[in-house]
């Protein structure tokens, strides 16, 4: 499927559109990353797309691609704490206005992946799987899932015994075993998911 969407609005005169994602709702730790781009209406690049279909090293070289390239973009992280705070989905969509405030340039139409924002100053679509549809939200999907992996390897230095280099703090097997061994660490461990809230040991970090 070509990731074209943006032409539908385009033809409609808006000149400067913004795709919004985000990356790690349904990790057990971290926090919840989202990107947002604005790209030269007439870029194409093959190599973006839905960040789940890429290997990590094609990740890599498309988020320098995207960052080389994009009129503005921007990333915005919403801490475990706070998603605990305020629930997943609310969390996501904050973080998604961040990245969305942090741009540079004012985009004047913008498309998120299936996310209903209101109350922003443009129009929006809230585009049902929108990362398989459209360039922009899959580059912000690219840079939301790269950033969250750098944090992640940053994770893994502070805490090694939890693996998170190799989970990226989803639910597996292996990382099921050892939050059960080690207990989940506060500010770390998103406390209100249902995995992390049944341990009933706190890690000693």
């Amino acid at each position: 499927m070509a990731l074209n969407y943006e032409k539908k609005y385009y033809k409609l005169g808006y000149k400067l559109i913004a795709g919004t994602d985000e990356v790690g709702r349904g990790c057990l730790l971290g926090p919840v990353v989202a990107g947002a781009v604005i790209l030269p209406k007439n870029f194409s690049c093959e190599l973006i797309n839905d960040s789940k279909q890429l290997t990590e090293k094609q990740r890599e070289e498309a988020y320098k691609i995207i960052t080389e390239n994009a009129i503005s973009w921007a990333v915005a992280e919403v801490s475990a704490e706070d998603i605990d705070r305020i629930n997943i989905l609310n969390a996501s969509r904050y973080a998604m206005f961040l990245a969305l405030s942090k741009l540079n340039v004012s985009p004047d139409f913008i498309l998120t992946d299936a996310m209903n924002m209101e109350g922003l100053a443009v129009p929006y679509e809230a585009l049902v799987h929108g990362d398989a549809k459209a360039q922009c939200i899959a580059a912000a999907s690219i840079l939301a899932k790269v950033t969250r992996d750098h944090i992640c390897y940053e994770l893994d230095k502070l805490y090694p015994l939890y693996s998170i280099s190799k989970h990226k703090g989803y639910g597996t097997k292996e990382h099921l075993e050892l939050l059960e061994r080690y207990g989940p660490v506060p500010k770390l461990y998103r406390f209100s998911y249902g995995p992390v809230k049944k341990i009933k040991k706190i890690s000693l970090f």
